[in-house]
């Protein structure tokens, strides 16, 4: 079971966009290993988003928990330390059951660490 931590500043986030990258129909995951340079080595950290385009400000704090409790329920096993996530928040985030939305997460972050000749098939 790997530690959790949380991604909180800009640069954190922009770091991740370049990194692979899942999307499901509830969410979109990016996932990139981070530099040795934090003290947090040890830790998947993980950063939530929501767009404008999404809703108001009600909608987008909605589906912001929801991809927490799911992370919190069923990220730890298969996030890897010493990568940083970002996951973003769809129109399917809050439309679709809890338990689809766990395995959405569940099949990203197994797609994200797949080897690259294996995503090529």
């Amino acid at each position: 079971m790997t530690a959790i931590g949380r991604l909180k500043t800009r640069t954190e986030f922009l770091h991740v966009r370049g990194g692979a990258r899942f999307v499901a129909p509830s969410l979109v995951l990016q996932a990139r290993k981070r530099n040795g340079e934090t003290e947090e080595i040890h830790l998947a950290r993980f950063g939530f988003t929501a767009t404008k385009g999404l809703g108001g400000a009600v909608v987008r704090n909605r589906a912001r928990r929801r991809l927490k409790e799911a992370v919190r329920l069923a990220g730890s096993p298969l996030a890897v330390e010493g990568y940083d996530y970002v996951l973003i928040a769809r129109e399917g985030t809050i439309q679709r059951r809890f338990t689809e939305l766990i395995k959405d997460l569940q099949r990203a972050l197994a797609k994200v660490h797949e080897p690259a000749s294996a995503k090529k098939r």
